[in-house]
């Protein structure tokens, strides 16, 4: 059984360097294609400041913790009885190559289907860049067998 104290529970602030060589490896690794996420002087002809970051990049910044599963220890969840059931984003700014983001984030939720035989963790994830903007909100859900 869960413990549905640790709701609420917030975890220490990361902050992260957006470099430029970081997201054209994270966007060769996704297969991105367009010249804006590897070629500054053709993001700076569109626009903008420099090298945009694909929009799953943010998914790396929480692995720059120690311990970037620190809520699911804090949980008490055998791994092997873990799976993934969601992810959203909310994107509200883009980010760049040069923006420092933080990334605060808390358990949000616990819940349970088929009488308990499920149960459900929501963990979010507010993302700020140097700036004070949100750029991005994360939720991520999983579900524990």
């Amino acid at each position: 059984m869960l413990d549905r104290s640790l709701i609420n529970k917030k975890y220490p602030p990361l902050t992260f360097d957006v470099e430029k060589q970081r997201l054209r490896f994270f966007a060769i690794a996704t297969g991105q294609k367009d010249p804006v996420y590897f070629d500054e002087s053709f993001a700076k002809q569109r626009g903008h400041p420099s090298l945009l970051a694909p929009l799953t990049f943010l998914t790396t910044v929480g692995n720059e913790q120690d311990n970037p599963f620190q809520y699911i220890a804090d949980l008490s969840i055998d791994i092997g009885k873990i799976l993934h059931a969601g992810q959203l984003y909310k994107y509200h700014k883009p980010i760049y190559a040069g923006d420092i983001i933080t990334m605060e984030s808390q358990i949000v939720d616990m819940y349970d289907k088929n009488n308990g035989a499920l149960q459900f963790v929501e963990f979010e994830s507010i993302y700020t860049n140097q700036d004070k903007f949100i750029v991005a909100e994360s939720l991520s859900t999983l579900v524990v067998r």
